[in-house]
């Protein structure tokens, strides 16, 4: 016996046929081998698995999940990884193929683990098309300035262009979320490498990040121990700032400045 999977992970399954034909749609066929995290029910597999201008491999890791899939969709089976995406070594994925296009409907509640993962592999993956909850998907594709710009927004947008694509309404999914939904898209920008110490751009951008409330003078200080950057005027001018109001190359800056002053 063949049971439907139920919500597990914080998935709410999307159960609308024209959501799934638009989320498919807007895949690039330039770049045809795509990875779908967390198929489910198959709603969206489906229809990757119809284009024959795609080459779709699919990610899933719950058992119940995985039989369903295999008996709902036989051609499935040679495509269909049994494994957790967190835990994968995405190189291993598809060696032969340098750019992948990865997509799903992402679990709410890994849905940032995700997006670091990603980022882990920022070499290798070109595209992401994903759902979200709204909230988070506005925090990622917030720009500079804005009060919902953040430590996702930094880090995913020095190599990422993001747009976010469409709302989606809680009635489109089983079961239904308490929160509105929202597709957004990933594209890999021209950035081959930040050009500084990128642990340390990670480090600069949470530590302010942390105390947004602060301008980045005060909330570095466990960064900046000898004191300031007095000798150059541009830095003191930012450094004198709250960090949403930073774009990715002023971090950049800051953290080109810190590594020559204070991390010799």
């Amino acid at each position: 016996m063949i049971v439907i999977p139920k919500k597990r992970y914080g998935q709410h399954f999307l159960r609308d046929e024209n959501t799934a034909r638009k989320i498919v749609g807007l895949v690039n066929h330039d770049y045809p081998v795509i990875l779908e995290i967390g198929p489910g029910t198959g709603v969206l597999s489906k229809y990757l698995l119809e284009d024959p201008l795609l080459d779709p491999f699919f990610m899933e890791v719950d058992r119940e999940s995985v039989d369903f899939l295999r008996f709902t969709y036989p051609s499935i089976s040679g495509r269909l990884i049994h494994s957790d995406f967190l835990e994968f070594n995405l190189s291993l994925f598809s060696p032969d193929t340098p750019k992948i296009t990865i997509i799903g409907n992402f679990p709410y509640n890994i849905s940032s683990q995700i997006l670091f993962k990603v980022l882990e592999f920022h070499d290798r993956v070109r595209e992401v098309i994903g759902m979200f909850q709204k909230e988070v998907a506005l925090r990622i594709a917030a720009p500079p300035g804005s009060r919902t710009y953040g430590i996702l927004s930094v880090l995913l947008q020095s190599y990422y262009d993001i747009e976010y694509l469409f709302t989606v309404n809680e009635s489109v999914f089983y079961p239904p979320p308490k929160v509105k939904s929202a597709v957004i898209r990933l594209k890999r920008n021209t950035m081959v490498k930040l050009g500084c110490d990128e642990n340390l751009f990670s480090r600069i951008v949470k530590t302010g990040f942390n105390q947004r409330r602060k301008i980045l003078r005060n909330s570095l200080k466990t960064i900046l121990p000898s004191g300031s950057l007095s000798d150059s005027p541009p830095l003191e001018k930012l450094l004198a700032l709250r960090p949403e109001q930073l774009s990715v190359d002023d971090f950049i800056a800051i953290t080109h400045a810190v590594k020559a002053n204070f991390q010799k």
